[in-house]
């Protein structure tokens, strides 16, 4: 009798030996810049100009060129600013959280979500400055003496723990994601043929050498980094819904709001992860690297995340009228129905029902229709925080105080300008740095490839998949 035994779909394609993966990944940081990279980079600097002119303005001519107003003092620079720190959350949970659990899967993506994480708070930090009105003075929300020109912080505001949250986080992924770059800067050093690049790549791979000792200690410290990482990931937007919980406005005083942050962060971080990933792949030809398993594992914790969020939607409503607080019933009606209907069920379009897609395992697959939802999540995403702050702020608790918020075009702009910033960051580091971590991605070769990487017998030796009995 011939029993066939089910194996895993291997995580390493095309037959790929050792070599092969270090000339796969090191071919695009060692060539020269292609047209098409040219063009994008060209797009990226004329937005990123754009927006710093709307951002140079704002600031020289005050946050009242935004469209805020009496009733609506937060809109757009808080909307943005959570925005980006939720799509920052996938790049932790990937390498840190999966890294504990041993998820060898993660080996191909941690890298470009890692940098994605660290570009991502660079542009949610860029919102800080933006509302801050007065950026120079931005030293003021650390803890300094008050010889140095600023009191005491206050340590009972969230916006304070907003400052110590995010700048950890900020530190802490940016070593990990350097430390395991270091063995790939050491191998792209060896292969450099001009002094410029030998030089730099030395420099930054901190004198690499490969031993044994080196190796454990690599290991060593990636895990002690995971470790206080994994943390971060819950903490740092359970803080950022702090901001808005412990307020007393009807729609935002709810104790939901910390793990539904979280969950809605982790949601939009492995859409953005997705909608990058799946670029990178074709651009750079990493497709037995990046493939369609990884695509469909990354979107099942999308339909996972998705419909905790949809459980959290529905929450907030049946709190709202179990609480029999007129006011907070009427926030969500008003929501639903007000004069924002549009936004808030274009919420719940894109972030409940287009990842319940993702059941169908032909669409879970498939390349257009994941790129094509994840652009979906990311736009509902941003639409869920701007329902959340402005719907809950325009209507007061005093008729004559009810308005409508409208952006203006330096609302816009200093928007733009972070998606300027954003783009070319991320460029600049698929070009001068491995997308994909060869070290880790050798590692799991072994067990994750159609073939075992050494040659017996003269002959690269299948796998055995079929078990006879």
């Amino acid at each position: 009798m011939q029993v066939t035994s089910p194996v895993r779909t291997p995580l390493v394609q095309g037959g790929k030996t050792y070599a092969d993966i270090t000339e796969d990944i090191c071919r695009h940081v060692e060539a020269k810049p292609t047209k098409e990279w040219k063009m994008a980079f060209g797009l990226s600097l004329l937005v990123l100009a754009y927006g710093t002119y709307c951002l140079a303005w704002t600031w020289w001519e005050g946050l009242g060129v935004w469209g805020l107003n009496k009733t609506v003092g937060w809109a757009w620079d808080i909307t943005n600013f959570v925005w980006w720190v939720g799509i920052g959350h996938a790049g932790t949970l990937i390498s840190a959280i999966l890294l504990l659990f041993r998820q060898k899967w993660r080996t191909s993506i941690n890298r470009a979500a890692e940098a994605m994480t660290i570009f991502a708070v660079i542009c949610a930090a860029s919102f800080i400055l933006m509302h801050m009105g007065r950026p120079w003075l931005a030293y003021w929300a650390l803890p300094l003496p008050n010889a140095f020109g600023s009191l005491w912080v206050n340590f009972n505001s969230p916006l304070v723990w907003d400052v110590f949250a995010i700048s950890t986080y900020f530190s802490v992924s940016l070593v990990f994601w350097y430390i395991g770059l270091i063995p790939d800067l050491a191998t792209i050093r060896d292969r450099a043929t001009n002094k410029v690049s030998r030089f730099f790549y030395g420099a930054f791979s901190l004198g690499w050498s490969g031993s044994a000792k080196t190796w454990a200690r690599y290991e060593y410290i990636s895990l002690i980094l995971a470790g206080l990482s994994t943390p971060l990931v819950l903490s740092v937007h359970t803080i950022v819904s702090m901001d808005f919980a412990t307020s007393v406005i009807p729609g935002w005083h709810t104790t939901i709001f910390p793990p539904y942050f979280v969950a809605g962060a982790i949601f939009s971080g492995f859409a953005m992860v997705q909608n990058l990933m799946l670029i990178t792949r074709v651009v750079y030809k990493l497709e037995d690297y990046i493939t369609i398993e990884h695509i469909e594992t990354m979107n099942k914790i999308i339909t996972l995340t998705g419909s905790i969020v949809g459980i959290a939607y529905i929450t907030e409503f049946f709190i709202a009228w179990y609480g029999g607080v007129e006011y907070e019933s009427y926030a969500f009606l008003n929501r639903m129905g007000g004069p924002y209907w549009w936004a808030y069920w274009a919420m719940m379009t894109c972030n409940v029902i287009s990842p319940q897609l993702f059941w169908s395992r032909k669409l879970r697959r498939s390349v257009t229709w994941t790129f094509f939802i994840s652009v979906i999540v990311n736009i509902g995403m941003w639409f869920e925080r701007f329902v959340i702050i402005v719907t809950s702020l325009h209507r007061d608790y005093l008729p004559s105080s009810w308005t409508m918020f409208s952006p203006t075009m330096y609302d816009i702009g200093d928007y733009i300008f972070s998606f300027g910033l954003f783009f070319t960051l991320f460029l600049l580091f698929s070009k001068y740095l491995p997308v994909v971590n060869m070290a880790e991605v050798k590692a799991v070769l072994r067990s994750s490839s159609e073939r075992l990487p050494e040659k017996v017998g003269g002959v690269a030796k299948p796998r055995a998949t079929v078990v006879e009995d």
